[in-house]
C-alpha cells in the first residue's frame, strides 16, 4: 500500500470507518508484533503490548500531521510506548520464547544436534537483546532482524545516520560480550 492509500485509510478512520482501521490494524499488526517481542521477550506479552499500541494508536489518530509519513509516525510511537513501558516496569523479561523461526528457519533439514545447537544458540541471542537497553535493542532489532538499512532507521526513528551506526555496533558489542559471558567465552 502506497503511502497516498494509507493516509486515505488514515483519513477514513478519522471518520469512523471501522473497515478502515481494520485495514490499518491488518497492514501493521505484524510489525508492530515483531517489534513488541523483541522488548517483551515473549509471545503472550508481545500480544498485550500489541493490542495496547493500537489502542494508543486509536487514541492519538487525530493528533497525527498529514505532512509527515504515517509508517514512520506509528512506528515511532510505538517504539516510544515500548520504552515507556520498559521504563515503567524495569524487569528484564526471561521467559521461554518461541525464537527459533528466526534462526532454525534453515536448519529444519539438518539433524536434531544441529537443530538443537541452533536453538540453544538463539535462545543466547534472544537473551543478550534483552540485556540492552531499549534504545539499543530498537535499532539492533531494526537492522539485524527487521533488515531495515542504516538510513531507514535514521528516518524512521528521527535520529542522525551516526547515532544509529554508532548504536548498532554498541548492540553488537555488547550482545556479542553477553553471550561470551553465558558461554564462558566459547564461541
Amino acid at each position: 500500500m502506497t503511502c497516498v492509500e494509507v493516509k486515505e485509510v488514515v483519513r477514513n478512520c478519522l471518520k469512523g470507518e471501522a473497515e478502515a482501521w481494520k485495514m490499518l490494524v491488518d497492514l501493521y499488526s505484524r510489525k508492530i508484533f515483531n517489534l513488541a517481542y523483541q522488548f517483551a521477550g515473549s509471545p503472550q506479552e508481545a500480544e498485550d503490548l500489541t493490542q495496547e499500541i493500537f489502542l494508543k494508536l486509536y487514541n492519538s489518530l487525530t493528533k497525527y500531521d498529514f505532512e509527515r509519513d504515517f509508517s514512520a509516525w506509528f512506528l515511532t510511537l510505538a517504539r516510544n510506548f515500548l520504552i515507556d513501558e520498559f521504563r515503567r516496569t524495569r524487569l528484564e523479561k526471561s521467559q521461554r520464547a518461541d525464537f527459533e523461526e528466526l534462526t532454525t528457519a534453515a536448519a529444519e533439514a539438518d539433524s536434531p544436534e544441529n537443530r538443537l545447537l541452533s536453538q540453544e544458540k538463539a535462545e543466547l541471542v534472544r537473551e543478550a537483546l534483552l540485556q540492552l537497553s531499549p534504545e539499543l535493542r530498537t535499532v539492533l532489532v531494526l537492522r539485524e532482524i527487521e533488515g531495515f538499512s542504516y538510513e531507514e532507521i535514521a528516518q524512521k526513528m528521527k535520529l542522525p545516520l551516526g547515532t544509529v551506526k554508532s548504536r548498532v555496533n554498541r548492540g553488537r558489542i555488547q550482545v556479542a560480550r553477553a553471550i561470551l559471558e553465558k558461554t564462558g567465552g566459547k564461541p
